[in-house]
């Protein structure tokens, strides 16, 4: 589990995803880089990355909070995702990048946030230094995939990379376009990425259950999810 981290806080404050919970998300910092293998070692722990630092839900009373991992090379799609797929490639280009930081991915940020009742209360609009710590930094490798409609950019998601797996950080798309599926075609071709390049896992960050916006993760099987400490297996129905 090398490099070591430092603890930067560990309080507890309401929960972001559900009304009247307290959360407790330890954040904590790695002293130096970490490599590929190192990131598969926390990922199968149930980390996740924001900017540089780590963290993971323990909170004191709830555990509706599920890391959740897609089997890549298990993966069939279903009926609809095929459509969407057929349909995506008909009409996008996907490109795969360096993160990059600027006026138009944090324009397209507030469109996604916005309009889909994302924004935490109190946070206020994103600007570009958050948009910088959030998702322009990083410790360890990470890319953009983007979606593109003739040359414009429609959707991207923040990806890192370990050794068996790819960690989707997080994913904003054009809220006007939700006749393209925009993420699902963003989920459904990090899988693909994923087995082109021969790794097992897509991590999809936290099932939440009751929360409006996350159980979408669930519709891709077979997954797994971490459940007490242990990774349990859905084929789906």
């Amino acid at each position: 589990m090398k490099p070591p981290e430092a603890l930067l806080d560990d309080s507890v404050h309401p929960c972001p995803y559900l009304p009247g919970e307290q959360a407790r998300l330890p954040l904590r910092l790695p002293l130096g880089p970490l490599s590929r293998l190192n990131l598969d070692q926390r990922l199968a722990a149930g980390d996740r990355r924001h900017g540089l630092v780590l963290y993971r839900p323990q909170c004191p009373t709830c555990q509706a909070c599920e890391a959740i991992r897609v089997d890549a090379a298990a993966f069939s799609p279903s009926k609809s995702q095929r459509r969407v797929l057929r349909r995506s490639r008909n009409l996008l280009t996907v490109e795969r990048g360096p993160v990059r930081v600027d006026s138009e991915r944090v324009e397209l940020y507030r469109r996604h946030e916005r309009e889909r009742g994302l924004a935490m209360p109190g946070t206020g609009e994103m600007t570009l230094e958050r948009y910088q710590a959030f998702l322009g930094e990083s410790c360890t490798e990470s890319f953009e995939l983007r979606l593109r409609l003739h040359g414009r950019l429609v959707a991207f998601s923040v990806v890192d990379r370990a050794e068996d797996a790819l960690s989707a950080v997080y994913c904003v798309w054009d809220p006007g376009l939700s006749r393209l599926s925009l993420g699902v075609c963003s989920i459904l071709e990090e899988l693909a990425l994923c087995r082109r390049l021969g790794l097992r896992w897509l991590y999809l960050g936290l099932l939440v259950q009751g929360h409006p916006h996350l159980g979408y993760k669930a519709n891709y099987t077979p997954h797994e999810r971490l459940i007490c400490g242990e990774w349990r297996r859905s084929e789906g129905d």
